[in-house]
């Protein structure tokens, strides 16, 4: 018999898993390390038991910061071979997690075929898929009924799950006192509210938490406990409604690790650049250290077309803060289900985000890719530099749709390159601009 149901509780016993020692040889970590900070809810492997295609990661203190890649059907643009383009794009580059928001019909079509054969964690978000799968319109739908699709999800092998458990009767209070620009963005967060509105009951999630818990431990599902309250503008961040919901995280935190399940919080939304770094403090504070998912956040409201960039911002800024795992966006956000070509855009965007915030923090590693990279302007060797570029493809297009003189330099500078300049002084050599041929 199996002497551990999930992660942490193998990590607690000091039992090292497969997982374990798959992600302690990508972050070049020591296993003692990863032991400690997994049993106290420090760092999590989200890894289902019926996951059989995933590469374990490691998300949390220490460890390299993570990017999440959101998918889906949805009812204007249902296209499942569009949307399996854009797994396969998230998996080439590396994407740690796909998140299928799929919100339309049977959804679970889609789900198992992405759980069957990507490498990469999937989460889901059971309340998007609850009128779907369910067939109901919401005001019908029991407490019985989101806990089957809670239990329907994991079954199927979803490594994590977020879970709106936070957004209970208290934190309405709050939020209703506060008086918001933007009120409720969440998706799930606002359908939660809306049936606990009309049905005046309290927050299924949260009235039933330890039977959603016992769910998530069967099948070592992380929890990822949802900001329904998170600012969907920057005149809201910080507010009364973010940090009550926050203070509710923390204790269902707890709750979790009591029964073994590891935890994931998410956060912030949209936030001037000047609170990222103090909400990122009070996060850990609060949830006692667990691992922050963070959607951007964007730092300015008014870039449609281009909050892949006020995201980007936002994400490098809270990750070099402490934030663990980052959410793409892509320049579709606001306006759109994005195309393929958007995918593409949100994942380097958020990748420069994250790889820029763990040379911050002094990640094992990161500072190596740049090294290498600088060594290789250094010689002026263009092969070696679309190598070690985060988006090959377009650095070698953007060299060569320029006729040059010398293929050793670019159409910038030519022959004024500087480090040509420089290069041919310290090798003894003359440099000439103006003499004949």
């Amino acid at each position: 018999m199996k002497e551990y149901r999930t992660q942490m509780e193998a990590a607690k016993k000091g039992i090292v898993t497969p997982q374990m020692e798959t992600v302690a040889k990508k972050e070049k970590v020591e296993i003692s390390y990863l032991l400690d900070m997994m049993a106290t809810g420090q760092i999590v492997i989200p890894a289902n038991v019926n996951h059989q295609a995933l590469s374990a990661e490691g998300i949390g203190k220490g460890l390299k910061t993570k990017m999440n890649v959101n998918l889906g059907i949805s009812g204007d643009k249902k296209d499942y071979d569009i949307e399996m383009q854009k797994v396969k794009m998230a998996i080439d580059y590396g994407c740690e997690a796909i998140m299928d928001l799929s919100n339309y019909g049977k959804t679970n079509r889609f789900r198992k075929e992405l759980i069957s054969m990507s490498p990469a964690m999937i989460g889901t978000v059971p309340m998007y898929d609850a009128i779907g799968y369910l067939d109901k319109d919401l005001l019908e739908i029991t407490t019985k009924d989101f806990l089957e699709v809670v239990r329907v999800h994991a079954s199927e092998g979803v490594d994590f799950q977020t879970i709106h458990a936070g957004i209970n009767r208290r934190a309405v209070e709050t939020f209703k006192r506060q008086g918001r620009l933007m009120n409720i963005v969440s998706r799930g967060g606002s359908l939660l509210f809306a049936w606990m509105e009309m049905t005046g009951n309290e927050n299924p999630f949260y009235e039933y938490y330890d039977e959603v818990l016992d769910i998530l431990r069967e099948y070592d599902v992380t929890i990822s406990l949802g900001d329904a309250l998170r600012p969907g503008c920057i005149r809201d961040s910080t507010d009364a409604g973010q940090i009550a919901e926050l203070i509710e995280l923390g204790n269902l935190t707890k709750r979790a690790w009591e029964k073994d399940v590891q935890v994931m919080v998410e956060g912030p939304g949209h936030m001037a650049m000047n609170e990222i770094a103090a909400n990122m403090t009070i996060q850990k504070r609060m949830c006692h250290g667990a691992p922050f998912y963070v959607l951007g956040p964007l730092v300015t409201d008014i870039a449609p077309g281009y909050d892949h960039i006020t995201s980007a911002i936002g994400g490098a800024i809270a990750a070099a803060n402490g934030a663990d795992f980052l959410c793409y966006v892509t320049p579709a956000e606001h306006l759109r289900l994005p195309d393929v070509d958007d995918v593409k855009e949100g994942i380097i965007a958020t990748k420069i985000a994250a790889h820029a915030a763990d040379i911050a923090k002094g990640i094992k590693g990161a500072r190596e890719w740049d090294d290498h990279m600088s060594a290789a302007r250094h010689k002026l060797d263009w092969e070696e530099m679309f190598q070690y570029a985060i988006d090959p493809e377009k650095a070698r297009r953007y060299y060569n749709s320029v006729p040059l003189e010398e293929r050793h330099t670019c159409s910038m500078c030519g022959k004024m390159c500087a480090v040509r300049t420089t290069n041919m002084i310290l090798e003894g050599e003359k440099v000439e601009f103006c003499s004949e041929k």
